[in-house]
């Protein structure tokens, strides 16, 4: 049985991945083909040929108008996947098909419904404006994690791990020893996990970038929205800086909105996308160098730390227990609630991503 909720929408590109070219990535085991059609509107479908099942976004596959010329026998698709011309014959097999996908371009994103195309509903994706606003600066990037998603998913519900794993960039002690509030919307499944520190230590992940020199007031409030997407949103302000004013405003505070799209590649292995906006300094290139730098090299910490588990829970014996104490209370209400959906698209009758 798989381990992927189905009937979901995943992240399955950035926008600006997605151009003239044939783009392929596999989510939830399947591979997907991707590109923008001449009027720009992103179009995705199964990214193997009918006939011999040449990978279609291998070259010498082709674009011609918006028609996908399958560079091996010459098999050619329109944008909704249906074959319009195969070889050395005029009748075109009816079968001569591929899955076509709804697909959903939003804040830097591309969304790919993974199930039945008719439940495929654009008002259940989670937001992350934050990604394409005037108001902030973003630095984004991708990293292959050879890991099941649900490791990721532990990994960034819990940031105590930050003082142990990330120290020297974006951790420090206060965050191991700083109790967390948890509230879990089972029926949204959303999950979210509080830490607020009124006087920490500075990074140098926020006092490079922000200027403070000093202890901080830290919060980091999280909202894991399953099965996809993570937010982290974070302030930081020198101790003693005023809170948010009563309109909501927070002027005197530096923010930080930090966006990963978890979206399983196969049973083993995720597409760790990352995103990082900031309500300062947004036209300084070398506070987004250096964000950009060291936020990269915080997600390769987590690769390595996570490649590494992964390995030692595919050669232990299955049911080994393990520990679990206050820290973990979100991540296990998100594993409840993936096991809930999973267990709702195994009840749910298989069906074609295209009609």
């Amino acid at each position: 049985m798989t381990s992927f909720a189905r009937n979901q929408w995943y992240v399955a590109a950035y926008g600006a991945e997605i151009g003239r070219e044939l783009f392929g990535r596999t989510v939830c085991g399947e591979p997907i083909l991707l590109w923008r059609t001449e009027a720009g509107e992103v179009t995705a479908m199964a990214g193997r040929c009918v006939h011999r099942r040449f990978p279609l976004s291998e070259k010498p596959s082709r674009l011609d108008g918006d028609r996908v010329v399958c560079g091996y026998h010459g098999f050619t698709y329109g944008a909704d996947g249906v074959c319009v011309s195969v070889p050395g014959q005029q009748r075109v097999p009816r079968t001569a098909r591929l899955a076509s996908y709804a697909v959903k371009e939003q804040d830097s994103f591309v969304w790919v419904w993974i199930g039945d195309r008719e439940a495929a509903d654009e008002s259940r994706i989670p937001r992350a404006p934050w990604l394409n606003s005037p108001a902030y600066t973003v630095v984004c990037g991708m990293e292959p994690l050879a890991a099941r998603y649900g490791l990721l998913v532990d990994n960034l519900l819990d940031l105590s791990h930050e003082t142990y794993l990330h120290g020297g960039y974006i951790g420090t002690p206060e965050v191991a020893e700083t109790p967390i509030a948890t509230e879990v919307d089972e029926g949204a499944g959303i999950v979210r996990v509080s830490r607020h520190m009124d006087d920490a230590a500075c990074p140098p992940f926020y006092s490079e970038s922000t200027g403070i020199d000093g202890r901080i007031s830290r919060r980091q409030d999280i909202e894991y929205h399953a099965p996809c997407l993570y937010l982290l949103h974070s302030r930081i302000a020198p101790t003693g800086t005023p809170g948010p004013d009563a309109d909501g405003t927070d002027p005197h505070a530096f923010h930080v909105e930090v966006v990963y799209a978890i979206t399983p590649e196969t049973e083993n292995t995720t597409h760790d996308f990352w995103a990082v906006a900031r309500d300062f300094a947004l036209d300084d290139q070398k506070v987004s160098d250096f964000l950009a730098e060291n936020n990269r090299t915080v997600v390769l910490q987590d690769v390595v730390a996570l490649d590494t588990l992964e390995q030692v829970i595919a050669r232990e014996p299955e049911g080994t227990q393990e520990l679990s104490i206050n820290i973990d209370t979100g991540g296990l209400a998100a594993r409840r609630i993936l096991a809930r959906l999973l267990a709702e698209s195994a009840a749910t009758p298989a069906a074609q991503p295209t009609r």
